[in-house]
């Protein structure tokens, strides 16, 4: 079974330069409905499964973003890896804006999502301590390389709740911190990627310096839908070329693909059978 490469894209990347579209979904899951269709098509060959996350014409606040739909209609199309965009402001001056990063780690703030497919009478504590797969990561940055992008491996995100962005005391905080990046969407996504046992990895598209140097205004949405606009056609070159490495899917031993094996803890039999069957999707090769 072949299986689609999922990709969400974030603020200024809402539709996929070169995808042939073959079927647009509006799918309906247990959490209600994702931000926007599920576009279905291929990319030089390779089965994608695209979605929005802001929704088309970006009318959702990060806040508001339906995550657990957006996860569980891309784990319902097949998909097993997900590539994640993101607009990130940087908190170091080795991410100048205009610079492509793949952080493997976060630190979440948030503090008004849904960050769990799991209550309701069932328990389940994955793992979490490599939240981006080092496989996909890989396979980004050697493309990136290829294609001269300016792209490096490794930092870490920090997801703030917004919509607003940062006052300079919070900017300078989380700089001391040796934080490296400031975003607000990729924590809560990359968690429910991990229980929904998808190997997960994000492109983070470095637009601003957030508020932290002097003599520098803080972060502007104007001014960084303008850098986003440059960044578009990277993206694209970027996903054409990694496209064909991963199209295989992941190996075997990813952990992100037995993630709930050892995370469930409510035996199957106490278990609420309306539960089991709202979250059979994930749960139900574990005999749930």
């Amino acid at each position: 079974m072949t299986h689609p490469i999922g990709i969400l894209g974030g603020s200024g990347l809402y539709a996929m330069d070169g995808l042939q579209v073959t079927e647009r979904l509006e799918l309906s899951t247990p959490f209600g409905p994702p931000s926007g269709p599920l576009v279905l098509g291929a990319m030089e060959g390779v089965p994608v499964a695209f979605l929005a996350r802001h929704g088309e014409g970006h009318r959702l606040l990060p806040h508001e973003v339906p995550y657990r739909a957006n996860l569980w209609a891309l784990k319902k199309a097949g998909v097993r890896a997900v590539i994640s965009f993101s607009a990130v402001g940087s908190l170091q001056a080795a991410h100048p804006p205009g610079s492509l990063r793949l952080p493997d780690q976060f630190v979440d703030r948030t503090t008004r999502r849904e960050a769990t497919f799991f209550g309701g009478g069932i328990v389940a504590h994955v793992g979490f301590a490599d939240p981006t797969s080092a496989w996909l990561r890989g396979h980004l940055l050697a493309a990136g390389r290829e294609l001269g992008l300016p792209i490096e491996e490794g930092g870490t995100y920090l997801t703030m709740e917004g919509p607003q962005f940062s006052t300079r005391a919070e900017s300078r905080m989380h700089q001391a911190l040796g934080l490296d990046f400031v975003g607000m969407t990729q924590g809560t996504e990359a968690k429910l990627a991990r229980e929904a046992e998808l190997v997960y990895a994000t492109v983070a598209l470095v637009t601003d310096h957030d508020a932290w140097r002097d003599r520098e205004p803080g972060a502007d949405a104007q001014d960084i839908l303008i850098t986003l606009a440059t960044h578009i056609e990277s993206s694209h070159r970027l996903l054409r070329r990694v496209l064909g490495r991963v199209a295989a899917g992941p190996p075997p031993e990813e952990p992100a693909l037995e993630a709930l094996k050892s995370a469930l803890v409510t035996p199957p039999e106490r278990v609420p059978e309306d539960a089991k069957i709202k979250l059979r999707l994930l749960i139900g090769k574990y005999g749930y």
